[in-house]
């Protein structure tokens, strides 16, 4: 199988290129070889490589800095998608898109189902919904797969920039009434992989590790993991204080509950799903 990974220098992008089974053969492009905001191009990358499947990793992920950079977000993640279900459609390629728990506004209090009304609360989750909603129109038969809180042990995310902060500070705030899912980057390649070794799969799965935690949770394991893995220092005494989303104002407003129902995805493409704390502790000590 030829599978073309788009967004190759992101940390899910990295991860789909080491991960890959034996079997697939991975051509990944990062921006610089294949903008999916052109049209012309993704049409002629396609046509040129001719994959079976298509994993677009590639995304706008910006939060904040979407609600003034509205075109170009919407380029990337509505009309990007949009250009990669046309093309797939004309050539007779499977698509699989990733997108976030962004489309919803977190009113609910319990898990989040693929099904799920979309109702985004900025202009990040917005596009996300957008890119959806396009794929859907065009290749119903594409997969698209929602994900949350991705990290990785380098690259810009909550992880690394978490450990920077505990090396250089004794005392550190963050929010802790926004509950959702970390997901390590290679959890998330995995069932990628498997959803496009399965044939029948098409539709919204959701994936992200096992549990639900707050960004203060996750921090305070980040500090007790890095500790036990010698990211910090032994002697290193830190206070990890819990503060409320109004402490912390921000240009785009988040879901206060974004934890995502994974039933579908374990048990159409047989993934196994780990403890985002367990997983954590894996990442962070190899």
């Amino acid at each position: 199988m030829k599978v073309l990974v788009t967004g190759k220098n992101g940390q899910l992008g990295k991860q789909l290129q080491k991960q890959a089974p034996a079997d697939i053969t991975v051509i990944a492009h990062g921006r610089e070889t294949l903008n999916i905001a052109d049209k012309a191009q993704v049409f002629s990358v396609l046509e040129q490589v001719r994959p079976d499947v298509v994993i677009n990793a590639a995304a706008y992920t910006a939060v904040d800095k979407a609600e003034s950079d509205i075109e170009q977000a919407h380029a990337i993640n509505a009309r990007g998608p949009e250009n990669l279900a046309l093309a797939c459609r004309e050539l007779g390629i499977r698509l699989i898109h990733v997108s976030t728990d962004f489309v919803f506004d977190g009113k609910k209090s319990q898990p989040y189902q693929p099904q799920d009304v979309r109702k985004p609360l900025g202009v990040y989750g917005e596009s996300k919904a957008r890119g959806e909603e396009a794929i859907e129109a065009i290749l119903p038969e594409a997969v698209i797969v929602r994900t949350a809180w991705v990290y990785d042990r380098e690259g810009g995310n909550f992880v690394t920039t978490m450990l920077r902060l505990m090396n250089e500070r004794d005392v550190l705030g963050v929010v802790a009434d926004q509950i959702g899912t970390p997901t390590w980057a290679g959890t998330l390649a995995k069932s990628l992989y498997a959803l496009a070794t399965s044939r029948e799969a098409k539709g919204v799965f959701h994936c992200t590790d096992a549990g639900a935690a707050s960004w203060y949770d996750f921090a305070v394991a980040i500090y007790e993991e890095g500790k036990a893995a010698g990211l910090l220092p032994q002697d290193k005494a830190l206070k990890v204080n819990p503060i409320a989303t109004s402490d912390y104002p921000t240009p785009a407003s988040r879901p206060s509950y974004s934890v995502l129902d994974k039933t579908r995805l374990v048990a159409e493409a047989g993934v196994s799903l780990g403890h985002w704390r367990k997983v954590l502790r894996s990442v962070l000590a190899s």
